[in-house]
Parts: C-alpha cells; sequence; structure tokens
C-alpha cells in the first residue's frame, strides 16, 4: 500500500532522506524508527503528499502520493494534535466528515462508532480548548479515520498520553492493520514497537539500515538483546548499549 523507491529529499545541501526504499503492506503494522534527525518526519510528510522528493517515487495504493486518490485512501495523525479551540470535539469531527464528501446518512453513525472506540462521551461535546493532551489526541486519531482509510500513518503517537489512552490507541494500530489497513507508525518508544510491530525498518542519516520482523533483525545482527539494545547497535551507540547492559566500554568510566 505504501512504497518508496530511491526516494531522496534535500533541504539545500543536507540530504533529509537519502536513496530510501520501503514497502508498508496492506494489513501490516510498520514501526519506523530512528534517531532524532535521521529522515522519519521528512519521509513521513512525502508519503502524506506534504513534501515532494527530489527523486524517487513515493505511492501510495499505487498513487502518487501528492494525488487526491492517495489523499483519500490515507489518514494522517501528525506528532501534534490540531484543534479548532472553539469548536467541540463532536463539531470538529463533523466538519472533517464534510471535507471528505462523507453522505449524511453514514456521518452520524461513524463518528458515534468512533466516539465510543475512542471513549470520548464523557467529553465530546465540550469545547477543545479545555481538552487534555489524551482528549485531543483521541479526537485526532478518531477525524483520521472517519473516511475509514486503507492507510493510516502516524507520528509519535503516543507523545504525552495517559496510560489509558495510550492503551486506546495501541488496540486501534492493531485493530486496523488486523482489518487489513497499511498502518505505518514512527515512534521512539522502542518498548511499544517491539510489542505492537510486525515489521521494524530502522533509518538513519537518511537510510535504511535493516528492516524485517524483531527476529530477522536480532539474526543479522548477531544480538540477541532487546529492540532498544538492538536500535543502538545498529545506529552506532554501542557504547550506550553496553553501559545500559552494566558492561564496561572504552572511554567510558574506564582506563
Amino acid at each position: 500500500m505504501i512504497e518508496l523507491a530511491g526516494v531522496t529529499k534535500l533541504f539545500g545541501s543536507k540530504r533529509a532522506v537519502d536513496g530510501l526504499d520501503m514497502t508498508v503492506r496492506a494489513g501490516e503494522l510498520y514501526a519506523f524508527l530512528g534517531p532524532n534527525g535521521a529522515g522519519k518526519t521528512t519521509t513521513i510528510k512525502m508519503i502524506c503528499g506534504l513534501l515532494k522528493p527530489n527523486s524517487g517515487t513515493v505511492l501510495v495504493g499505487g498513487h502518487p502520493a501528492s494525488s487526491p486518490e492517495a489523499r483519500r485512501l490515507l489518514g494522517y495523525v501528525p506528532d501534534q494534535p490540531y484543534l479548532y479551540d472553539k469548536l467541540t470535539g463532536r463539531e470538529f469531527l463533523r466538519f472533517v466528515v464534510e471535507m471528505y464528501g462523507i453522505a449524511r446518512s453514514l456521518a452520524g453513525r461513524r463518528i458515534d462508532e468512533l466516539i465510543d472506540t475512542f471513549e470520548m462521551r464523557d467529553f465530546i461535546d465540550d469545547l477543545c480548548e479545555n481538552y487534555s493532551q489524551g482528549m485531543k489526541q483521541r479526537v485526532v486519531f478518531a477525524s483520521a479515520l472517519v473516511h475509514s482509510p486503507q492507510v493510516l500513518v502516524v507520528d509519535e503517537p503516543l507523545v504525552g498520553l495517559d496510560p489509558r489512552s495510550a492503551r486506546i490507541v495501541k488496540n486501534m494500530f492493531v485493530s486496523q492493520a488486523r482489518g487489513g489497513a497499511a498502518v505505518l507508525m514512527s515512534i521512539h518508544l522502542l518498548a511499544i514497537a517491539e510489542e505492537l510491530a510486525d515489521t521494524i525498518g530502522i533509518v538513519d542519516r537518511g537510510r535504511m539500515l535493516t528492516v524485517g520482523t524483531l527476529a530477522q533483525l536480532r539474526e543479522r545482527a548477531q544480538h540477541d538483546g532487546s529492540l532498544e539494545d538492538l536500535f543502538l547497535k545498529l545506529t552506532g551507540n554501542d557504547i550506550l548499549a553496553g553501559a545500559a547492559q552494566g558492561e564496561p566500554a572504552a572511554g567510558v568510566g574506564g582506563a
């Protein structure tokens, strides 16, 4: 459903993304990992049609990412929840429904389903300016799903969420993937990626270092530790990985 081939994105002389290849299939929950500045958010913005690559191709459902056809297939959740303070959550969802051109006969039922899915009955008719971070994030997730997208792209989805909101969102990821959607999740919380992901892709300096299941990544790296240890090893932070395990490392706490 998501296909990137030889994708490069420049900002001046800086290569934010450098010849990136990536595929996310229908029914797959893909964790997109990398250090800060690795090119994850830039890649996501190209998938969502918000940025254009300097070279290479980005396809969503076989369509160019910037095309109306691709946008109709895609739901996007950015790293910060953007709502209109003077609307209620329900009014915001109705606004999004109208933008997608969903028939009114279906819109009300779909909104009610999402209100229940994200457990929003207690606050959905309050103004968004009064919402907590977790409440805002739930409304944003619901807005990304109103049109039943075949592709869901989320950037740091659990930032600032309370445990209950985080559990609701994690369950939603799994249900969307099991329902046949392609789910791409950029996340720094490696334990969540280890818990949920079918496929893990690790990127650094705009290039894909490795991709596969956790078992495949461990086998290739000849490393049987946690995803955190594996991530630090692959991204060149072996000293940190050793310190995390209580192992001495050259230049750290020793001769």
